[in-house]
């Protein structure tokens, strides 16, 4: 039997216990640890797995776990124990049958959520009764880049030189302007299975970059489905020998960077009418502008530059059917007078949570 054979091996015909690969999140590297964002994923998903003695279908039926908080600088060494409580459930598309993925969040042993824990946060957001009436949709647009693993320079790229210059990759087909597709369909694949409302792929303007659309999805949802998308990522390239770059401007010059644009509706902004309520949205995260961008993502500066269809960073502007604003309109909304609009300002190495909660509580709890 080889190692593929037992990498493969389905158990649940033998037995009733099933594999559950608990997911968390270590945001606290990222500005001491620089070389993560030009040379890997950047976005510190840690995991571990344990048996259960049967299937699970909800989370509050899984029991709380814990972590060494110490070796991932979210706790001291003296008292290191950092507890996960499941949040929520995908099937798991490596060992398959009945064995699942959790996304968790971190508390420390009193039930507090530790600093880096975003997502008790957004909860908050997503429960407050305004925010739950008005029923907000999020389609959020994960740009990433695949890097050669030894040279961390992009897939498909000459070593140390420059391919031919942007124009036939968007969206391209041919060996000289797709690199990497085989990880790009295993893993919409993988997020299907999974039940990720993944929604779409496509190749983007610079080579070796990629997209994966997640969406529409209902307030918390959004994040834990983009950070358990991310996760399936990066164990597809790491399984590819290829290395998952999240960073922002991977490569300087007259290359576009990488985004995660984020399109955004409400109830309100769906019904007739509904184009008012967006203007109106639209004019308060303008005064809030200065709050958002600091929270959009890490390195952001280096790809909001009003060039690569980007807006000035300290600028902002909207428009419809303007890839080089802040905030876009699509020309079906305009002419249906309701919708949704897009915010491009996020970075690919954004957290959804803090994104999509951010933007509920600018457009729907803050009164200017």
């Amino acid at each position: 039997m080889s190692l593929s054979d037992l990498i493969n091996l389905d158990v649940s015909s033998s037995t009733d216990k099933i594999i559950a690969e608990y997911i968390w999140l270590d945001l606290s590297t990222r500005l001491s640890n620089l070389f993560r964002w030009i040379g890997g994923s950047g976005m510190d998903l840690r995991s571990k797995a344990r048996t259960l003695p049967g299937p699970v279908s909800d989370p509050s039926e899984l029991p709380k776990w814990n972590y060494d908080g110490s070796s991932t600088n979210q706790a001291p060494g003296d008292d290191s124990e950092v507890i996960i409580y499941p949040q929520a459930i995908f099937k798991d598309p490596f060992r398959r049958g009945n064995n699942i993925l959790v996304m968790c969040d971190s508390y420390t042993p009193q039930g507090a959520p530790i600093p880096t824990n975003k997502r008790h946060h957004a909860a908050k957001v997503f429960s407050q009764p305004d925010v739950v009436a008005e029923e907000p949709w999020y389609g959020i647009e994960q740009e990433y880049t695949l890097l050669q693993k030894d040279i961390k320079w992009p897939l498909g790229w000459p070593t140390g030189g420059y391919p031919a210059p942007q124009g036939p990759y968007y969206c391209g087909t041919g060996a000289d302007k797709a690199f990497g597709r085989d990880i790009v369909d295993a893993h919409y694949k993988a997020c299907l299975y999974a039940g990720i409302n993944i929604s779409g792929t496509n190749g983007e303007v610079m080579p070796g970059q990629w997209e994966f659309q997640v969406g529409p999805s209902v307030g918390i949802s959004a994040g834990d489905q983009v950070w358990v998308a991310r996760y399936i990522l990066e164990r597809i390239t790491e399984m590819a020998g290829v290395i998952l770059s999240f960073d922002p401007k991977p490569v300087p010059g007259d290359w576009n960077g990488a985004g995660a644009h984020t399109n955004y509706s409400t109830k309100s902004m769906r019904a007739d009418g509904g184009y008012e309520v967006i203007t109106k949205a639209i004019g308060k995260l303008e005064k809030k502008h200065i709050e958002h961008i600091a929270a959009y993502g890490e390195g952001n500066e280096r790809r909001l530059t009003g060039k690569h269809e980007t807006a000035d960073i300290k600028n902002f502007k909207w428009g419809v059917a303007n890839r080089g604003a802040s905030v876009r309109v699509g020309r079906e909304t305009e002419r249906e007078k309701k919708g949704y609009f897009e915010d491009r300002r996020p970075s690919s190495n954004m957290d959804p949570y803090v994104v999509t909660s951010m933007i509920a509580e600018t457009t729907i709890i803050w009164k200017p």
